[in-house]
């Protein structure tokens, strides 16, 4: 998160502003893990106007000092109150007797004293955490205009050319490491909610669901009322099996006062699909001949129904919606007319219970003309625009197979959807069939559309576990004039053998194993070439193009260290490699004391993350001291911790027979 801080500067009326940023608004800022920049650092950045407005429009929470009348430091203030309706926080020192203007007087401010701005760093703290969390109005301009509304933030957010290009090809190569790696640099950075929110949408559309839910998590707590942030999370949570979140997310889009039709349909869609599937879950246990009573008595049949019915009326061009309510409600009427008995014992009598049956199917014929001019309308639209969308043809399909008692017609809509289709529709719409099945419902058209899909895919008679990923990182062979002795060059077989050691480990207690690594003298290279004897599959991650990881990582070791690089390289000749040269990108350049080094580790680590923490094991080679740099070994373990995966430290002090280090550990 960003923030923008509104103040004097210098010493004015006895109060020394400079102060109280160093001691009070930064401090608060940075325990809440929030960059803030102030008007003066702007001014350094020079094109002062632009980019003053920029940050009063783009922050995620503004800090005003209104300790005195500063026309500048005013003048800001209602900037952010014109164009944001909240997330302003206003301080004041102490003893003031100027007063504050009156459109601010009835405004809650925090109250500091300007001998010592320190002493209330608590009370700040808790007030700006306060504020991040409420959706409460604090602006007085939109206090008095309740149809304004705020400008869209992502319209004055450009994102840098070469982070937008990093991320496109990181998703055209599936480095999904790499897209969570860019999530997390461009954090703090003024364009950071754009970021995410081009990254989620890549993590989504690789069905990698765990780690999107994190970025797009990442998104709403800079926004928890992003729309498309809460939209995707509801598919995001239901794909993950966790209803309860993805409820959460969308009925923050449903109730939005600003979301469009199309966003409200789609969410009360998702809401009844969430309500199908915890109905089809309270039945599809039982005995068949238990199943057909259970699925008409359970409320969630008729819950999911009235979700997507009303989806539907948000956008009656959101069809979706419109043909699942038709289903649902088609699966009640089927139900209800082959289980007269219990479908009248859900009423006071049987009249009722006639009458509720009359009213639903005339709802039902209202329905299936509603969406069958919807579905209409769409498959003209996609004629139109020359944009074929199969999806179509096999919704208006189904819509045959809800309408029909023909299941001759029914085959023939099926023939002419899935005609030169992938494999996978037919599996989809197998996957719908399978509903109808269970239930016992629309018997005939279910068996004459099987018999026309593709054959489905032979399912291996045992589902394969997934192997241990084993994450390396080590020392470098130690370069001839290092003065204090980390990886002697004649301590190589010692280093094997202990590597060996562990990867034996691993595999015994996993059964099989995936290594990456990069590929510097020392420990890497060792590890290729252990893993490659045991016949454990590896990946390389180069920092650099090979002639220039080279220079820096292995030719310090000597010529044949270079050799063997080549050797394990030559394996891998499409080896992915993060950076050109040493040189940061231009759009990393909010990060202090960043390095390619750096990059590098968390790079490789992402990548070993993306198959979950639980199945990631860091392996290092580590004395257990800090490294000469950062993103060295010390790094990588406090990442790898942190993250959740489990770490084996291999004491090279130990194994090399050295004296320890007489600094910390630090991991």
């Amino acid at each position: 998160m960003r923030a923008f801080i509104i103040r004097p500067f210098g010493v004015k009326s006895g109060i020394d502003f400079d102060a109280v940023e160093a001691q009070l608004i930064a401090p608060a800022l940075a325990r809440l893990h929030i960059e803030g920049r102030t008007t003066g650092e702007v001014i350094e950045a020079g094109n002062i106007r632009e980019d003053m407005f920029q940050m009063l429009l783009v922050s995620d929470v503004v800090v005003a000092d209104i300790s005195i009348d500063n026309a500048n430091a005013y003048y800001e203030l209602g900037i952010r109150h014109a164009l944001r309706e909240k997330r302003t926080f206003l301080i004041r020192a102490k003893g003031m007797t100027n007063d504050v203007p009156f459109d601010l007087r009835t405004d809650r401010y925090l109250a500091y004293d300007a001998a010592t701005p320190g002493g209330s760093l608590a009370q700040l703290f808790e007030g700006l955490k306060a504020t991040i969390a409420s959706e409460r109005q604090d602006s007085p301009v939109f206090r008095v205009l309740p149809e304004l509304r705020e400008q869209d933030r992502s319209r004055f957010l450009p994102l840098p050319r070469e982070f937008r290009e990093e991320v496109e090809y990181a998703a055209k190569s599936r480095l999904i490491g790499k897209l969570a790696l860019l999530a997390y640099e461009a954090k703090e950075s003024l364009w950071e909610s754009e970021a995410l929110r081009l990254v989620g949408r890549e993590q989504f559309r690789a069905k990698v669901f765990e780690p999107a839910s994190a970025t797009f998590e990442d998104l709403r707590g800079i926004d928890p009322l992003d729309r498309e942030a809460n939209l995707l999370l509801g598919t995001i949570y239901q794909r993950l099996g966790d209803l309860a979140k993805s409820e959460v997310a969308l009925r923050r889009v449903a109730g939005h006062p600003d979301a469009s039709p199309k966003d409200r349909a789609e969410a009360f869609s998702l809401l009844g699909r969430n309500l199908k599937m915890q109905w089809r879950e309270s039945w599809q246990g039982l005995p068949p001949e238990r199943r057909r009573s259970q699925a008409l008595r359970s409320p969630l049949l008729m819950q999911s129904y009235d979700a997507y019915v009303k989806g539907f009326r948000q956008d009656l061009n959101y069809f979706y919606s419109g043909l699942n309510a038709l289903a649902m409600l088609t699966i009640v009427l089927k139900l209800a007319e082959g289980l007269k008995d219990e479908w009248v014992d859900l009423f006071s009598d049987r009249p009722e219970a006639e009458r509720s049956t009359t009213q639903l199917e005339t709802q039902r014929r209202l329905l299936a003309g509603a969406v069958e001019f919807s579905l209409h309308a769409s498959k003209q639209y996609i004629q139109q625009t020359g944009q074929p969308d199969p999806w179509v043809e096999i919704s208006l399909a189904e819509f045959c197979f809800l309408t029909s008692d023909g299941p001759g017609q029914v085959v023939h809509c099926y023939d002419t959807a899935l005609a030169g289709q992938p494999d996978f529709m037919s599996d989809s719409v197998r996957t719908q069939l399978a509903l109808y099945q269970e239930l016992e419902l629309l018997v005939n058209n279910v068996a004459r559309v099987i018999e026309v899909l593709a054959p489905q895919a032979t399912a291996s008679a045992t589902a394969q576990k997934s192997p241990r990923t084993i994450l390396f990182t080590g020392h470098q062979v130690d370069a001839p004039r290092r003065k204090e002795p980390r990886f002697p060059a004649d301590k190589g077989p010692l280093a094997r053998a202990a590597i060996r050691e562990a990867i034996e480990q691993e595999v015994h207690r996993y059964g099989s194993a995936v290594g990456l690594a990069g590929a510097a003298s020392g420990g890497d290279i060792l590890f290729h070439e252990v893993c490659a004897e045991l016949g454990v599959a590896t990946k390389l991650y180069l920092a650099l193009p090979p002639e220039s990881y080279v220079t820096e990582s292995v030719a310090p070791g000597g010529p044949d260290w270079v050799a063997r690089f080549y050797a394990i390289q030559s394996r891998f000749p499409s080896a992915p490699v993060l950076s050109r040269t040493k040189d940061l990108p231009g759009w990393l350049r909010h990060r202090a004391g960043y390095s390619i080094w750096q990059r590098n580790n968390l790079w490789m680590l992402n990548e070993a993350l993306t198959a979950g923490p639980q199945h990631v094991t860091l392996i290092a080679l580590w004395n257990g001291k800090a490294g000469d740099g950062p993103g060295g070994t010390a790094d990588m373990i406090h990442i790898a911790r942190e993250r959740g995966a489990e770490t084996r430290v291999l004491d090279s002090n130990a194994i090399f027979g050295l004296p320890v280090p007489s600094a910390p550990k630090e991991a």
